[in-house]
């Protein structure tokens, strides 16, 4: 790598090389080598989660959200599936000389509205304005802070063989809703991002005893996070294609322009990984919440080194993190 690629901030392979060979063997703590949505900071009794995250999304409306409401759900989500309550988050905005009032406007109002959904506040923040053409409208980075009421310990080191995974929902409408939007594709049938705030459905189950990990799945898809919990744990997964739920819209979308909805981008979506014997327990009481209404369970680890997924037909086939440049500006 002599040079950043776009596919550099795919959320794939590309990324996971740059982070290690740059950032972490650069910038090394033991916080940051684990590589996890948040950052868990212990100082005596005070355990907190700590997380940030920057949106570059275009189009900054999509059908279902805006940038507003992704940069808020984004840093909720990754602080929730920590197990930590989320508290507060920040807010930088970098915005382009002649960006009209009204869109600031619009996205602030959207800001304001999800964090009120997701109960969390806006505490701090910084505004930069740019020359005409040096940024793309508006870019926002979010960093956000919880903290742990309970003595939950989850991490993806924790995962072993037989561990079952349970996902929220259907899978990839967020990234298919911002390409069909972007390159104006006209693709017909509801397809609309999932963004959603998910701390009030992991609030519903993190306490449930078995649950090893939970991870928000984003760029990359469901097939990368799974292997970023593979590589971690070091055990391989198998989920069933037929069981992962993927709605017919996105389905069709996905068939027409060649990529796998597998990969496709979520921003309401977690997988949770648990013991096989409390499995069932949390699929019933995710289903309870609206952002968990079509929760299944798609699969399970097992002694492979490699993430797989078993065909409509039977077959096994292969299936490693996401490589090169499927979606760009989609977070």
């Amino acid at each position: 790598m002599d040079r950043i690629s776009l596919a550099c901030g795919s959320g794939g392979k590309q990324t996971a090389e740059l982070v290690k060979k740059v950032f972490l063997k650069n910038l090394y703590s033991e916080e940051l080598s684990k590589l996890e949505d948040s950052a868990i900071i212990k100082n005596k009794n005070l355990k907190v989660a700590f997380t940030t995250d920057s949106y570059v999304v275009d189009p900054i409306f999509f059908p279902g959200g805006d940038i507003g409401r992704l940069c808020v759900c984004g840093t909720v989500n990754d602080i929730s599936v920590s197990g930590a309550k989320i508290e507060a988050i920040s807010l930088g905005f970098i915005i382009e000389e002649g960006l009209d009032i009204s869109v600031l406007l619009k996205i602030v109002n959207s800001i304001k509205k999800t964090a009120k959904e997701a109960g969390v506040r806006i505490v701090t923040g910084d505004t930069k304005v740019v020359e005409k053409g040096k940024a793309d409208k508006i870019f926002i980075n979010t960093s956000g802070i919880g903290f742990f009421d309970s003595e939950l310990d989850f991490s993806y080191s924790k995962v072993k063989k037989d561990d079952i995974i349970i996902i929220n929902g259907e899978v990839g409408s967020h990234g298919i809703a911002v390409l069909n939007s972007r390159n104006k594709l006209g693709i017909s049938g509801d397809i609309k991002s999932d963004v959603a705030p998910l701390n009030g459905l992991i609030d519903l189950i993190k306490r449930i005893p078995g649950i090893k990990c939970i991870k928000d799945v984003t760029r990359g898809g469901l097939i990368t996070a799974l292997n970023e919990i593979s590589e971690s744990c070091g055990f391989g997964a198998e989920i069933d294609e037929d069981k992962v739920p993927v709605s017919d819209s996105v389905k069709s979308a996905c068939e027409m322009l060649g990529i796998d909805p597998f990969y496709a981008a979520n921003e309401g979506k977690i997988v949770v990984i648990a013991s096989k014997k409390s499995a069932e327990k949390i699929l019933a009481e995710m289903k309870k919440h609206k952002y968990g209404k079509k929760s299944a369970i798609i699969g399970r680890f097992n002694e492979d080194k490699h993430v797989s997924v078993k065909t409509l037909i039977g077959t096994v086939r292969i299936a490693q993190s996401m490589s090169g440049e499927q979606m760009p500006r989609i977070c």
